[in-house]
């Protein structure tokens, strides 16, 4: 399922996990505080409060938000995004001789030095599937027979085999293909009669059209929307929608097309080939990253469109997110340059079922761990226990089965008045999963320049987390990674009534989907770090036991 906006799975499945808003409610709610607005928020502003009182200096952090790109003339973003200080931008130059020439701002590893770009890619399944199956044929070879080397390997081929062939609905299929042609008229028409390729749900309502096709797009789009709760969601976000579960299906006969390998013209079997890509990190899909960065740190107090979490955050794009599944080699150098280049923290909204080279992440994932670099991750939208079902990357290393201690995985959060405390739709986990945090309707950034739009998913839960913990590292700036983990899990607030288990109707304590068992909170977050003697050097510290209120589980 699409790990992006809730676009779900089309009319078969939407209704299942519809948002459904009984009333309107603030656009700022996520930031609110539950106490004195009733909306199940992180207290933003009690946190500012808070620091305020301590009359606090912010010292500036950099958050790498590792994603499908960003747009860089945004007017609440293009003065926080992050600037190489030792790249003179345009001169064709490695200036800081760190193999990426003119990364002003970031770096696309989804690039090519023509100036091409990634825009779309098969599925990691569909992937794995088609290079088994060329090695092991059709069918899976009796476990007894195999060396345990290859025991991994011939369990990914099963997993990827019942994916690909086992799953596949062809009446599903075949009704997505039926619809996808109308579909396709009807927008032409309506982008030729709005002046406008992209548009969304509040634009149509403005208009009839008299074009059957039309009138059909039209219902269609504004279906899916109230499934959603937005109207933000747009034609261009749905026919990719439509068209990538199209190709997922008909991976089951066809290999999948190598979009990437057209493109970038790296070894992707080498990961030792890390030069490549190129300067783009707005690209034609930057509608998801521009949303994210804007959670994180759009300028605040300037009267314009939000205000971000983070007061005092430089954004570094790393684009290596397509629309499909990423590889594993992208994240792994995504992370690292990330890393390399200053980043405190890194966001990152977005996973897979598959990870053939999950060992390449696993070793960029270690050395951020040794630089004391925090990773915060999106739990996934597929309403499932990651405890028990895969959702990649995963802080869990392969090698030796420890835990990365500088990892923090996020379930989406919303509030009885859009939904209920759970997202419908977010992935949980009591082991894996370790604080929720808001997801549903977020209000943020989109690309345009002065646009701005709802969206769901864990994808904005994620972000959510990433600019509370830069804006404790902020106030804060000898914090760890491990330090920041510990807090804002220990601060993490269980809410006082019981919460759906995400896709159904039965109730439980969050205590039983995630392992802080609460709901992220800035102010309380604050208040912990304030007790807590950091220090960005130290490798091995002792987390002191807070004091806890009543209402709090750690």
């Amino acid at each position: 399922m699409k790990r992006y906006l809730l676009i779900v799975a089309i009319f078969l499945t939407a209704t299942a996990f519809a948002q459904k808003s009984k009333e309107a409610i603030p656009k700022n709610w996520y930031q609110l505080d539950k106490a004195t607005t009733g909306y199940y928020g992180i207290s933003l502003d009690k946190a500012y409060g808070f620091v305020k009182t301590k009359n606090l200096k912010s010292k500036q952090v950099v958050v790498a938000v590792i994603d499908s790109g960003i747009d860089t003339l945004h007017e609440d973003l293009k003065p926080i995004l992050w600037t190489n200080p030792k790249e003179i931008p345009g001169n064709g130059i490695d200036d800081d001789n760190n193999g990426y020439i003119d990364d002003v701002h970031g770096w696309n590893f989804l690039g090519g030095k023509d100036g091409r770009n990634v825009k779309e890619d098969s599925y990691e399944g569909a992937r794995v599937y088609t290079a088994l199956k060329a090695k092991y044929g059709d069918d899976i070879p009796d476990e007894s027979a195999i060396t345990p080397a290859n025991r991994a390997e011939v369990a990914m081929y099963k997993k990827a085999k019942q994916k690909i062939v086992g799953d596949v609905d062809q009446s599903e299929v075949a009704f997505l293909k039926q619809i996808l042609p109308g579909f396709l008229k009807g927008d032409s028409v309506i982008a030729k009669e709005l002046g406008k390729e992209e548009y969304n749900c509040t634009d149509l309502e403005k208009y009839t059209f008299t074009d059957p096709n039309a009138r059909r797009t039209k219902s269609f789009l504004l279906q899916l929307c109230k499934a959603n709760s937005s109207d933000e969601l747009t034609n261009k976000q749905i026919i990719d929608e439509l068209e990538g579960d199209i190709r997922k299906a008909d991976a089951a006969d066809n290999a999948p097309k190598e979009y990437r390998k057209e493109i970038v013209q790296d070894d992707e079997t080498n990961i030792n080939d890390r030069f490549y890509g190129n300067t783009d990190i707005m690209a034609s899909t930057p509608f998801h990253g521009t949303h994210c960065a804007g959670i994180i740190a759009a300028v605040r107090d300037n009267d314009k469109g939000i205000n971000g979490i983070a007061d005092n955050v430089r954004i570094m794009m790393v684009r290596a997110v397509p629309d499909g599944d990423e590889h594993d080699k992208d994240i792994a150098n995504a992370i690292r340059y990330a890393v390399d280049n200053g980043a405190q923290i890194v966001s990152m909204s977005f996973g897979k079922e598959f990870s053939p080279n999950k060992s390449w992440v696993d070793d960029a994932v270690k050395y951020a761990e040794t630089k004391g670099v925090l990773m915060v991750q999106a739990a996934g939208n597929d309403a499932k226990d990651v405890d028990t079902s895969d959702n990649f990357p995963t802080p869990i290393y392969l090698d030796n089965g420890q835990k990365a201690t500088n990892w923090i995985t996020v379930g989406a959060s919303g509030d009885p008045k859009n939904g209920g405390i759970t997202a419908s739709f977010s992935n949980y986990g009591k082991k894996e999963v370790d604080v929720f945090a808001p997801g549903v309707q977020i209000y943020s950034t989109i690309p345009g320049g002065k646009n701005y739009g709802h969206a769901s998913g864990t994808s904005m839960a994620c972000p959510v987390v990433a600019g509370t913990a830069a804006f404790l590292l902020e106030y804060y700036p000898k914090l760890s990674a491990k330090q920041l983990k510990y807090i804002i899990e220990k601060s993490a607030v269980a809410p006082d009534i019981e919460v759906n288990i995400p896709g159904t109707s039965d109730k439980t304590k969050l205590s039983e989907l995630s392992k802080s068992g609460g709901l992220l909170n800035a102010y309380e977050a604050i208040k912990l770090a304030d007790t807590l003697t950091g220090d960005r050097k130290q490798t091995k510290e002792v987390l002191p036991k807070p004091a806890m209120t009543k209402n709090k589980q750690g």
